[in-house]
């Protein structure tokens, strides 16, 4: 037994006193490099046999030294600290785990107590299943649409209102023989004589020939110019004040133009453009919505369904789902959930272009008819004119004749076409057959409103094809932009296209 203790002393002693000489040479050369006091017998040693040189190659020396000790020390204050922070963090971190672990079952606590106070007063007022699944919203989803409607009244409350107001609906005596060119004067004359408002004759020519392009028309340029004022005025004119909705920065999807279902209500948001919209399926009037501000949000996102629907080719197919599902008690034009795009309705934007709002994309730009009101109206003398009553399946018909009364020339066609591939070989962009099918329905309403053809094509070709040059490196184009204007004037004459020939030089002094 003591040959066993003898061994373990002497084999483990190995390994501790090797341990022990470790640490022990390690703080003692700690403890030596920092005994200032032997430092200073060294020195005092020598002071006797040094001198000169010497002395100042010893001081350089001392000097070191004094600054490696300083950095040692300076190092490991530095780890102390961060050593202290680190722990603070972890100590904090799992404080702030504890007080979330914490408020979670106060919240659950606060769920359970509602709950209780819930079925306190479902027992007070004696509410029946169904009447708790509303308030509660836990079961109604696995109710079908003609369980949810004998809950309550109907979902639609100002859609059901239309359909009492209109029921008995008659329409009023249109004045359907004035012409085209007699309904743009007499739309200037009355806004001026009426409402204080002056507009050149150009401008309302260019407003109503956009009504044969599109649904969509941009109204843009600087403030104070009159941009919401021309639809205003036009409701007016045709005895249907416009509806006027105000764009807000937080739109971002369709809901902000139709309104949405209520979950816990069951009862539909209406906004005043779905009121609008359905009040419009009752009667033939000219219904214009004013999209006041319309890029303040981005329009592809909140009037992308628009976009998409407007472009089909038959009215048949302009439907919007409104609903999921239908209820017996839905207002009458309200159909499996759908409403009807009604035929009679135009959409009018107005944009400023500023740092407060978002550029209107191509997409937009494409699909509408962009007219710019950039100056103030000149004040003019005008008699006393009345509004008239149109309705506007003649206003349709109006635009069609016009349509097919001023045809564009095959020439200036033609002539279009080699300006199109001039346009592709030096700027790699195209005209594009929706723009093409615009401009052959907006020019001959345009001429039928009273301009010219050449005008017509200058403006849709300035506003639609030209404006697209501002998406690319104006630096690059910058020397294409004459020969482009010299073959203009080539194809069209010198003193014609002056819109297009105008904005393109606007566009070169940018760069």
């Amino acid at each position: 037994m003591d040959t066993i203790f003898k061994f373990l002393f002497e084999f483990l002693g190995q390994f501790f006193g090797s341990l022990w000489s470790i640490i022990a040479g390690f703080f003692g050369g700690i403890g030596s490099a920092f005994n200032i006091p032997a430092y200073v017998e060294i020195i005092y040693a020598y002071t006797t046999e040094l001198g000169g040189l010497a002395w100042f190659i010893a001081i350089v020396a001392i000097v070191l030294l004094i600054a490696v000790l300083a950095l040692l020390v300076w190092l490991l204050i530095v780890a102390v600290k961060k050593f202290i922070k680190g722990h603070r963090r972890r100590k904090d971190a799992d404080s702030l785990v504890k007080e979330v672990q914490a408020l979670n079952k106060e919240v659950m606590r606060l769920n359970l107590e509602k709950d209780k106070i819930l079925s306190m007063k479902v027992s007070q007022i004696g509410l029946n299943p169904n009447e708790i699944s509303e308030l509660t919203g836990d079961e109604m989803a696995t109710l079908s649409g003609e369980e949810e409607q004998n809950l309550g009244d109907k979902r639609f409350y100002k859609l059901a209102e239309i359909d009492e107001l209109w029921a008995n609906y008659q329409p009023p005596v249109y004045n359907n023989n004035i012409t085209l060119p007699e309904f743009c004067d007499q739309f200037r004359l009355f806004a001026c004589s009426q409402l204080g408002l002056y507009y050149d004759i150009k401008i309302i020519r260019l407003f109503i020939a956009s009504f044969a392009s599109t649904r969509l028309i941009i109204l843009q340029g600087i403030s104070g110019t009159g941009k919401t004022s021309l639809p205003y005025a036009f409701g007016k004119f045709i005895n249907n004040p416009a509806i006027i909705a105000s764009v807000q920065p937080s739109w971002r999807d369709r809901s902000e133009l139709f309104g949405y279902f209520n979950e816990f209500t069951k009862k539909f948001n209406e906004t005043e453009l779905l009121r609008a919209m359905y009040e419009a399926s009752y009667n033939e009037n000219i219904y214009a919505v004013i999209l006041d501000e319309m890029n303040i949000a981005r329009v592809e996102y909140y009037f992308a369904e628009m976009l998409s629907i407007l472009e089909m080719p038959s009215r048949d197919e302009w439907v919007v789902d409104v609903v999921p599902n239908a209820w017996k008690s839905d207002p009458k034009h309200i159909v499996n959930g759908q409403i009807q795009i009604p035929g009679n309705m135009w959409y009018i934007g107005t944009a400023n272009n500023d740092d407060s709002t978002f550029a209107i994309t191509d997409k937009v730009y494409d699909r509408a008819m962009p007219i710019n009101i950039d100056t103030k109206g000149v004040p003019f003398e005008a008699p006393y004119t009345e509004s008239v009553n149109i309705n506007y399946k003649y206003f349709e018909q109006l635009l069609d004749v016009a349509k097919a009364n001023n045809v564009v020339s095959e020439e200036n066609l033609k002539k279009i076409n080699l300006l199109d591939d001039y346009v592709i070989e030096h700027f790699r962009i195209a005209f594009g057959n929706r723009i093409v099918k615009q401009l052959r329905d907006f020019v001959p309403a345009y001429v039928g409103c009273g301009g010219t053809e050449i005008d017509g094509l200058d403006y849709v070709l300035a506003r639609k094809v030209f404006r697209k040059f501002e998406s690319l490196n104006l630096s690059y184009i910058r020397d294409e932009i004459d020969g482009l204007c010299a073959y203009i004037d080539e194809l069209f004459g010198e003193e014609n296209m002056n819109e297009c020939k105008s904005y393109l030089r606007m566009l070169k002094k940018l760069v």
